[in-house]
């Protein structure tokens, strides 16, 4: 059918007004055209306008298949049931279907419809409860529903690749314990799911720092778990052990784990090989390395009380001691180190024959 330029001009026009309305669904563009043209607009035209309206922006929601919808923050909500089987093969989704419905918790329930459907993790190249925690390191899991946890404690038990370090932090942080997720560590540790030495990653390192000193920590430590395994590199991208208790201010942690390595007071490996060790006391003089940097004192006072050396060396600079640095830095805490570094000159000065 030609367009005469009155039609052209309507056109326009309708497609001027549902933009400034700020809709552009297909639909809603037919509904348009028909009213200001009187006259029925093929679909090829509305598909062409809608795609030059949004173009530079997401896929538009009709392009896309059903899995790829269902999972799309700007297309029309999730309803249950619209997944087709063979989509689930043929998405084009930078993840597999099941990791970028596990990532967001937005998402969670479409999981329970992917796996109905055939939907396997094998197919993902990453654990979908590894994307998970890495995405978000404590979800709100009291929000899903009883379906979405269902799913995702399958994808524990059916993916041997969840028994990953950022998977045990994240299944044992609160909100995780909350609904109970934390059995899914205790059904692994009965299982014999985390042998020593036979995993990517110290199970002790990998817990929340809550959970030291626990019953599931006392029994790790029973089948041979060791602390000073959690100081080794390993697979994960969540801080370790004790530098999770460090900058989380987790007092009872870091007792924890000052009670089986206290040289890590003063000096701490680096987390993996291409890296240099570290010192707490020298990170603690930055109060943003600390999550809650209100911390600092108290923190800078804890490592003092166990042992802290202001005269240590940093290890990226020789030159350079953490007392040195607080000066240089005009820290607060520089009272505190020149106090701790006179103690045992003092201490000295007091035993006879002592220069």
């Amino acid at each position: 059918m030609p367009h005469s330029p009155t039609i052209a001009r309507r056109l326009l026009h309708a497609v001027t007004l549902l933009g400034l309305a700020g809709c552009t669904a297909p639909s809603m563009l037919l509904s348009a055209i028909g009213a200001a043209t009187d006259t029925s607009a093929s679909w090829s035209i509305v598909k062409h306008v809608h795609d030059k309206l949004v173009e530079g922006g997401p896929v538009p929601c009709f392009r896309l298949n059903s899995v790829e919808r269902a999972l799309a923050a700007h297309c029309a909500p999730y309803v249950p049931g619209t997944i087709q089987r063979d989509d689930i093969a043929t998405s084009r989704l930078p993840l597999c279907p099941l990791a970028v419905a596990a990532r967001e918790p937005r998402t969670w329930p479409v999981l329970a419809e992917l796996i109905d459907k055939g939907a396997m993790p094998e197919a993902c190249a990453s654990a979908p409860l590894v994307e998970l925690a890495q995405a978000r390191v404590c979800p709100d899991f009291g929000q899903a529903s009883t379906a979405s946890r269902d799913s995702l404690l399958w994808l524990a038990q059916a993916d041997a690749r969840s028994v990953h370090h950022d998977v045990v932090r994240m299944l044992s942080c609160p909100q995780a314990r909350a609904v109970g997720f934390d059995r899914v560590l205790e059904r692994w540790i009965a299982e014999g799911a985390m042998p020593v030495g036979r995993v990517g990653f110290s199970p002790l390192s990998a817990l929340h720092p809550d959970l030291l000193g626990s019953p599931l920590a006392a029994q790790l430590e029973v089948q041979g778990h060791r602390a000073i395994a959690g100081l080794d590199p390993y697979d994960g991208v969540l801080r370790p052990g004790f530098e999770e208790a460090f900058r989380s201010g987790h007092f009872a942690a870091l007792d924890w784990w000052l009670a089986r390595a206290p040289e890590l007071a003063d000096r701490v490996p680096p987390p993996q090989g291409n890296q240099l060790p570290w010192v707490p006391l020298a990170l603690a003089l930055n109060p943003q390395a600390l999550d809650q940097p209100a911390q600092q004192q108290a923190m800078v006072e804890y490592l003092l009380a166990h042992g802290a050396n202001p005269t240590r060396r940093l290890p990226h600079r020789p030159d350079m001691t953490v007392l040195r640095l607080a000066r240089q830095m005009g820290s607060p805490m520089l009272p505190l180190l020149e106090r701790a570094a006179d103690r045992p000159r003092v201490a000295a000065r007091g035993v006879p024959g002592a220069p």
